[in-house]
């Protein structure tokens, strides 16, 4: 069988048809080695490289070193939220709309005295320690949105560059009482609003309602809870 490596008329007849793959590339010894040398430094820190220096040629490092700064740079301007920031309507365009670039922005609206409400805020903010690349605000309903209806609160607005991308809006659309850490965790999740390492897995007892869906079953739980509570007065 003819080598289809070797320099042949009838072999590059065969490439210009695609019959058989383009030929190899034989790289010089002086080529692996730099590329063996660029992967290796690649995976050095910064302090591995400031060892280097007197090793090595020095503009090559200094450019190793710098493109490591960018990296981290870039990573530290992503992580530095961490907490829910309080906001008004004056501070809603340069916190929300002038975030930044690839910015998520969590907006929360709530009130004061509402148990969900108390809820939801206690899960933001565990959200935003745990994914502090992702920007979590929070108003007053009626501050931020003169006349907002109490009947939608709580509410979240989720933006990316400036523009609304998602929403949860009342009572229903978090599950009511029932909504747990993980169940707000895995809706921002699969809004791309929170960065992962990894997958995560949608919790089994998250349940996704239609409106009529979600009033339907917040009225029979609120009707078994009051059975349940006439019974316990019954036995006593």
């Amino acid at each position: 069988m003819q080598d289809p490596n070797a320099d042949t008329q009838w072999n590059d007849q065969l490439r210009r048809f695609n019959i058989i793959d383009p030929k190899e590339e034989i790289k010089t010894e002086e080529e692996r080695l730099e590329i063996s040398r660029a992967e290796q430094l690649d995976k050095k820190t910064l302090d591995e490289l400031d060892e280097l220096e007197d090793e090595d040629d020095e503009r090559v490092l200094q450019e190793y070193r710098r493109k490591r700064l960018l990296e981290l740079q870039e990573k530290a301007s992503r992580s530095r939220f961490g907490e829910v920031i309080e906001i008004s309507a004056v501070d809603y365009v340069k916190e929300v709309n002038e975030a930044g670039t690839d910015i998520w922005v969590v907006l929360y609206l709530y009130k004061s005295g509402v148990p969900i409400c108390s809820l939801i805020s206690d899960h933001l903010r565990s959200l935003a320690l745990k994914y502090p690349q992702t920007k979590f605000v929070k108003s007053i309903s009626t501050v931020c949105i003169p006349n907002y209806p109490d009947k939608n609160l709580p509410t979240i607005f989720i933006y990316n560059n400036g523009e609304l991308k998602h929403s949860l809006i009342g009572p229903f659309a978090f599950g009511g009482m029932n909504c747990r850490f993980e169940h707000l965790e895995y809706k921002l999740y699969e809004f791309g609003a929170i960065e992962t390492n990894e997958k995560l897995e949608k919790p089994t007892d998250l349940k996704t309602y239609g409106v009529n869906d979600a009033a339907d079953e917040f009225l029979r739980s609120s009707i078994r809870q009051s059975m349940k509570n006439g019974s316990d007065d019954d036995d006593d």
